[in-house]
């Protein structure tokens, strides 16, 4: 594996490592630690193909007034009420190497993308020390893909989000369990990047199209997290839903229902001594 993709690897693992669901109490600043990880990623929404991997990677978080570091999210917090909090979002995708993909065979590689932009959390529900929360959040990203070379806008992504966290599930056990569920929206740059086939890269078996932009599908995702002493334990199961989807008829989507998932265990070793409130 190239030293570029396992670090593009290693931001993508960070953001599904899973929600932080703890009841609000007193927590360290900041936490440090390493982790190892197995996972399956397919190489893009709709594909068929993927890959497995076994890496190590850093565990960190911050608890910052303004920058939070956490096991799903880096985010820079704006504005924060009891029920609102308005903050910056990142997220990003694994580069794909064509040659290494049927359906993509012949066309250019896929560069890795990050994503940015503003995002709004809603709380609607919440109960007695955050034994479980429901909310909202929407995120509008702006998509770049780089060559570690150059910088390239690629287009705009919207995935409204329901959000429900349910700690200690089996009261005693300090079992966690997350659900995240929505739509994705995409416009046409987007798509363009992942699902067009331009009339050269057509063939025989991959005619060409050209994507519009709209609704691309839905995802859910399921997490599960337990601490034990130093060490913290998850599990994530991802699965995207494309019927209906405007690139669903792209001959490069070759299946509907993609799938990502992986464990992780993380040893914690170094924590600050200044503690700080988590709501």
């Amino acid at each position: 594996m190239s030293i570029k993709r396992m670090l593009v690897l290693l931001c993508v693992l960070l953001i599904f490592l899973g929600a932080e669901t703890v009841p609000a109490e007193e927590k360290p600043l900041w936490e440090v630690g390493v982790g190892v990880a197995a996972l399956y990623l397919p190489d893009y929404r709709g594909s068929d193909e993927g890959s497995f991997y076994v890496l190590p990677y850093p565990y960190i978080i911050y608890r910052g007034d303004f920058l939070r570091v956490d096991k799903d999210r880096i985010s820079g917090r704006i504005f924060e009420t009891d029920r609102l909090l308005f903050d910056v979002s990142f997220y990003g995708s694994v580069p794909v190497d064509s040659d290494d993909n049927d359906d993509r065979r012949g066309m250019p590689d896929l560069d890795p993308t990050f994503e940015v932009g503003p995002a709004l959390n809603i709380t609607l529900l919440k109960g007695a020390q955050n034994r479980y929360k429901l909310g909202l959040n929407f995120p509008v990203r702006a998509v770049f893909s780089t060559d570690f070379s150059s910088v390239h806008h690629e287009g705009w992504i919207f995935s409204p989000r329901l959000n429900f966290e349910w700690n200690d599930v089996v009261p005693g056990t300090g079992l966690n369990f997350g659900l995240s569920a929505g739509p994705i929206f995409a416009d046409s740059g987007y798509h363009d990047y992942y699902y067009t086939v331009e009339p050269r890269y057509a063939a025989s078996w991959r005619p060409a199209y050209d994507s519009d932009g709209g609704y691309s599908g839905s995802a859910v995702t399921v997490g599960l997290n337990k601490t034990l002493n130093s060490f913290i334990l998850g599990a994530f199961v991802s699965m995207d839903f494309l019927e209906g989807a405007e690139i669903e008829d792209s001959p490069l989507v070759t299946t509907k229902h993609s799938v990502m998932g992986g464990v992780t265990v993380s040893w914690v070793f170094f924590k600050s001594v200044k503690m700080v409130t988590v709501k």
